[in-house]
């Protein structure tokens, strides 16, 4: 955790320096669920500081202290600890440091440890004297999010709804298109899980040049219009293989955004149902803007009374511009490589 390491780090800096009048090093606060609502509470303060202005943590109404704090000097430094029972637990709760007299321009490092994994790091200013701990995370809320984001995170990633039109356009009947759409779903979140669970990495950029390269590949498929060809043959196959490399994309992505500290497989299974969510409302969308206009079609292309509007009629101008845009896209990638 990046922020986590630099907080760290922040205060192994300062304790480094040695104790002087005007020592700046922060005030450290650490609690540590230990049992059912039970929490240890210890913090250092600089020995610098006069014992009768020795701040102390506070914690929420409710909690009950079980032994007053008990102080020790050590070294540089004053340490004290203390136990305490909250039936309402910290998460959601207001957290804080209580300065006796005056606070001498002192940052407080504030680290809570739960039981269920979580972990939660705050720097208090000096003119800082409380924190809000996060709520805790639920299954639910953790879906409900993740959920959301896959959706959004289908929609506007172009590339992604480009190849997905590619296999609409090659599916031809419904059945193929249902099967070649899951195979799609599935390949994608098993790399997307081994990706951002860390377990494989491989780096962003050629990834996104590949995808980018996925989508020429099933315009060119789709133009050439020979039956016999690969993506026509076998469009399962094309459409897994290629799941699986988008699925590195996808976990890019979700990298950025953060995977919650104790709902992982929530989320990463309620991601793929957004993003499968988002594929459906696609291929609905473009089927139904197909019947819209359908009768406009009929009307622009002249065609007689007996013939009809197939996806024949427009597949192929649609892959030249697929093709046309993914192409430029890759070239793009290509070339950020040596940027």
């Amino acid at each position: 955790m990046r922020f986590g390491f630099l907080v760290v780090l922040f205060y192994a800096v300062f304790a480094a320096i040695p104790a002087s009048a005007h020592d700046a090093r922060p005030n450290y606060v650490q609690i540590t669920e230990t049992g059912a609502n039970t929490y240890s509470v210890s913090w250092k303060v600089p020995a610098s500081m006069p014992g009768r202005t020795l701040p102390y943590p506070t914690l929420p109404g409710g909690c009950v202290a079980e032994r007053q704090p008990a102080w020790q000097q050590a070294g540089a430094e004053y340490v004290g600890q203390q136990l305490f029972v909250c039936d309402q637990g910290l998460s959601g709760r207001v957290v804080g440091i209580e300065f006796p007299i005056l606070n001498p321009s002192l940052s407080t490092l504030y680290k809570i440890k739960l039981a269920n994994g979580e972990e939660h790091l705050r720097i208090l200013k000096p003119d800082e004297t409380e924190w809000t701990v996060p709520d805790a995370e639920s299954r639910f809320a953790v879906a409900t999010q993740y959920t959301a984001l896959g959706i959004e995170h289908i929609w506007i990633g172009i590339d992604h709804l480009l190849f997905v039109a590619c296999l609409l356009f090659i599916a031809g009947t419904p059945r193929r298109l249902l099967i070649t759409i899951t195979g799609f779903t599935v390949a994608h979140s098993i790399t997307l899980a081994l990706s951002a669970l860390d377990f494989v990495r491989i780096p962003t950029p050629p990834v996104e040049a590949a995808i980018a390269l996925s989508v020429v590949f099933m315009a060119w498929e789709i133009v050439k219009g020979y039956d016999g060809s690969l993506a026509y043959r076998f469009p399962v196959a094309v459409s897994v293989s290629f799941g699986l490399l988008h699925g590195f994309g996808f976990a890019a992505v979700l990298r950025d955004i953060g995977l919650p500290q104790t709902e992982l497989p929530t989320a990463l299974l309620f991601f793929n149902v957004g993003v499968e969510i988002g594929q459906i409302l696609f291929v609905l969308a473009v089927l139904a803007a197909f019947f819209v206009l359908r009768p406009l079609l009929v009307r622009l292309l002249r065609l007689s009374r007996g013939r009809d509007v197939h996806w024949t009629t427009l597949t192929v101008p649609a892959s030249y511009v697929i093709g046309s845009v993914a192409t430029y896209w890759l070239i793009d990638r290509v070339s950020g490589f040596w940027a």
